[in-house]
């Protein structure tokens, strides 16, 4: 899975590279940002997130999320699926943060959570214990190394990890 990831990234990462530069953030622009997790709230597993935003104005983008991680140990299975609505705020503008190439946001999303076990030893499995709705919120920063192509990094509750890292992409 994990190279598969990488593998996605770079192909994706060479579509769009391009060699000059354009605000960081503005209104109307669609934001795409697939990244892995650097751990995760549960026992084991890589979390893989992707969100989806559009700017709304010159300092706010909202759109969806989805979270997904899944590991298995000695027989047991667990899944977590997360999905939602998220939005955020960019303060280059009020900040006076001149370099277009870097994007500073921060925001909250709100969605359902879905938790899954399965043990195959005993043969139980539990679809919906823990699932229901949850509040994320996330502090982010992404830099541009092209119009269209840049690396992010969030914190906060941003599905099932704490802290996520990958590729963001400028979609027009």
């Amino acid at each position: 899975m994990k190279k598969i990831i990488i593998t996605f990234s770079i192909f994706a990462t060479s579509l769009f590279a391009e060699k000059s530069y354009g605000q960081s953030f503005k209104n109307g622009d669609k934001l795409l940002n697939l990244g892995l997790g650097l751990n995760s709230y549960y026992t084991g597993g890589v979390p893989f997130g992707a969100s989806f935003e559009v700017g709304i104005d010159n300092d706010l983008s909202v759109g969806a999320n989805v979270d997904y991680l899944s590991t298995s140990n000695y027989g047991y299975r667990f899944t977590a699926l997360y999905f939602g609505g998220r939005g955020s705020y960019h303060f280059n503008r009020v900040l006076n943060i001149k370099d277009e190439k870097f994007d500073l946001y921060a925001g909250a999303g709100l969605g359902y959570r879905s938790f899954s076990w399965a043990d195959s030893y005993s043969g139980l499995s539990i679809d919906s214990y823990g699932s229901g709705i949850y509040l994320g919120v996330h502090l982010g920063a992404k830099y541009y190394f092209s119009d269209k192509v840049g690396a992010f990094a969030e914190l906060g509750a941003v599905g099932s990890t704490n802290a996520r890292i990958g590729v963001g992409f400028k979609l027009k």
